[in-house]
């Protein structure tokens, strides 16, 4: 682990490599898994505000959904969550013309029709955030559906702090990253240096 003020980063987001590869996943993270994207109380409210900016372009089984029980639920775990279709499918997915499933918040943020991106944990994915009295933990959540973003990450010397600056500087701010990224390097140098003796 990296200490970063009050934080401790698994090494995994400095060792691995990652690069989203939706031509090859198709979006899957969006898509499986047991319950929805974990959001904050400020977050179902934006959705909410958002909603109607966004209403026609998710799916009228989606639609459905929302008009019963809303943008979001509590789930097995307590946590509060997007709202999903047939245990799937997040509420706010959507298909662009290739068929990869994309986030109907996102495509509305990127034609600049609301300011809001998207929930902290879908942007920082697939790194998890766990807050403690104490600290904050991150950690590179590995799944069987993002492999080949490793793939691509790999061939593309991308680590996964890297791939994810935009979103941790979102959620920790821009001096944290800049130590993150300096610790990071320094880590890795030593590593490198240490595999060299070995050999």
């Amino acid at each position: 682990m990296l200490q970063i003020g009050d934080t401790l980063v698994a090494l995994d987001l400095v060792e691995r490599e990652f690069a989203c590869a939706p031509e090859v996943c198709r979006g899957a993270c969006c898509i499986e898994g047991d319950s929805g994207a974990p959001i904050t109380e400020e977050e179902r409210l934006l959705l909410e505000k958002y909603l109607p900016d966004v209403w026609n372009d998710l799916t009228p089984a989606a639609r459905a959904v929302i008009e019963a029980q809303g943008v979001a639920y509590v789930d097995e775990e307590g946590d509060l969550v997007t709202s999903i279709v047939e245990g799937k499918n997040c509420v706010f997915t959507c298909y662009d013309a290739g068929g990869i499933c994309r986030c109907a918040v996102e495509k509305a943020y990127h034609e600049r029709r609301i300011p809001f991106r998207k929930p902290l944990s879908c942007h920082l994915y697939p790194v998890r955030i766990t807050r403690y009295p104490s600290f904050t933990a991150v950690n590179y959540h590995r799944w069987s559906v993002c492999k080949a973003a490793e793939v691509l990450g790999r061939k593309e010397g991308i680590k996964v702090y890297r791939f994810l600056r935009e979103p941790l500087i979102r959620c920790f701010g821009e001096s944290w990253y800049d130590e993150l990224d300096r610790t990071a390097q320094v880590y890795l140098a030593q590593k490198e240096q240490k595999e060299k003796k070995d050999k």
